[in-house]
């Protein structure tokens, strides 16, 4: 394998009619599709071109050789030029952004995804903004070799007082990568405050979720603060509290906030020092939330359930199903007449129609009916490629109970 990771240093010959799903636009390319490589025995990460059976070429990626998605495609071309279409992508990346968040060159905004992956193209690379600290995650054994050209990139597009990595999880796990954490480039950070929308939260560097924060939920927290307004509210599984924030700028006349991690809680409480908001009528609680909800005499006007992924694997997902529908079955259950549930799957092995049957179950289980106001996902900086369902990994409804 080349020292160079755009050098395209084989050639991947897939199956006869197997080419349509990445003709298509998906660019993940599974093993079972792949006739041959040539030469045979090529390294994890190696670029390579993307021929069909006939011999015509796709595109280009990276390969690996032992991985069930064995190449992640990064150009649809005849003659594929990897390093162009990169800076081509990052670039397209950046003003994406400044499209579709016009509000970032301010600090009413600061923190957002800059790179998500295979949606901009750019598979295996994951870049988030916190502020003037830019967080990367390298995912696959092809990402792994850029590193070099992503920090040239971050800083020569975007003026980072530091680049920290957090390559961390189950996909490089299944790489065959150890995880990789980092500070790349800068001094001693300190605590980062970022801004959504003019609120202020602190940002889990060390051991917070994804990079330190769930970015993806920013549209849906702004539209969970525009419902809340004198009404009684629960964030069931709010971790540093995001939601329950979101509600009280909204005017909730009050916020209870469960989670079963006592560092998440913390975070939490900063995160309402940071806005001024300690001494409002938000009540914070350590529990699991199915046996909070599934306890608590109170009734609420309000209520999010956004729990962590239940389905990690296909072979989760009909174990995931139950969980979804007793969970949410118990989120049901603690609505007061009226009121409004917004929930959510963060699991890529459940979602879509899967979700939205388990949903359905659990209000039969509860008795109640609802009505679908809203189907919900991540938020406009979390692009996903048509043709990629795979990437369409959080799934939400907004519902309101029929009195």
């Amino acid at each position: 394998m080349t020292d160079d990771p755009f050098t395209l240093a084989g050639r991947v010959v897939l199956r006869e009619g197997r080419d349509g799903p990445v003709r298509g636009g998906n660019p993940w390319i599974f093993s079972q599709a792949i006739a041959r490589t040539e030469p045979s025995g090529l390294a994890a990460g190696t670029a390579v071109t993307v021929t069909d059976a006939k011999g015509s070429v796709i595109g280009g990626g990276h390969y690996h050789t032992s991985t069930t998605i064995a190449v992640r495609m990064l150009e649809w071309s005849d003659a594929p030029d990897l390093k162009s279409a990169l800076e081509r992508r990052f670039k397209s990346a950046i003003a994406l952004r400044h499209r579709l968040l016009p509000n970032t060159s301010t600090a009413e905004t600061n923190c957002y995804r800059l790179v998500n992956g295979d949606g901009d193209g750019l598979s295996g690379i994951v870049i988030d903004r916190y502020a003037d600290v830019y967080v990367i995650q390298l995912l696959s054994a092809g990402a792994e070799r850029l590193r070099g050209w992503v920090v040239e990139q971050i800083e020569s597009s975007c003026a980072p007082r530091a680049i920290l990595e957090r390559s961390q999880g189950a996909v490089r796990r299944q790489e065959q990568l150890e995880d990789h954490v980092a500070r790349l480039t800068g001094d001693d950070i300190g605590e980062i405050v970022a801004s959504e929308r003019g609120l202020k939260f602190a940002v889990d560097l060390e051991r917070g979720q994804k990079t330190g924060a769930f970015l993806d939920q920013r549209e849906n927290r702004a539209r969970f603060g525009d419902l809340a307004k004198g009404l009684r509210v629960l964030d069931a599984c709010c971790y540093a509290g995001g939601f329950a924030l979101a509600a009280l700028a909204g005017g909730a006349s009050r916020v209870v906030a469960v989670d079963t991690s006592a560092r998440a809680l913390e975070f939490a409480r900063r995160n309402l020092e940071l806005n001024d908001f300690a001494t409002r009528d938000i009540e914070l609680v350590r529990a699991d939330a199915g046996r909070y909800l599934g306890e608590t005499q109170e009734r609420f006007d309000l209520v999010v359930l956004d729990p962590p992924p239940l389905a990690r694997s296909r072979a989760d997902a009909s174990r995931a199903g139950h969980l979804y529908t007793e969970l949410n079955a118990k989120a049901v259950s603690v609505l007061a007449p009226g009121a409004m549930l917004m929930t959510f799957s963060c699991s890529v092995h459940f979602r879509g129609e899967d979700f939205v049957r388990a949903v359905r179950i659990a209000q039969g289980k509860a008795g109640r009916r609802l009505r679908m106001i809203a189907r919900l996902g991540a938020g406009a900086d979390h692009p996903v490629l048509l043709g990629h369902v795979e990437g369409e990994y959080l799934t939400g409804v907004l519902l309101v109970d029929l009195e």
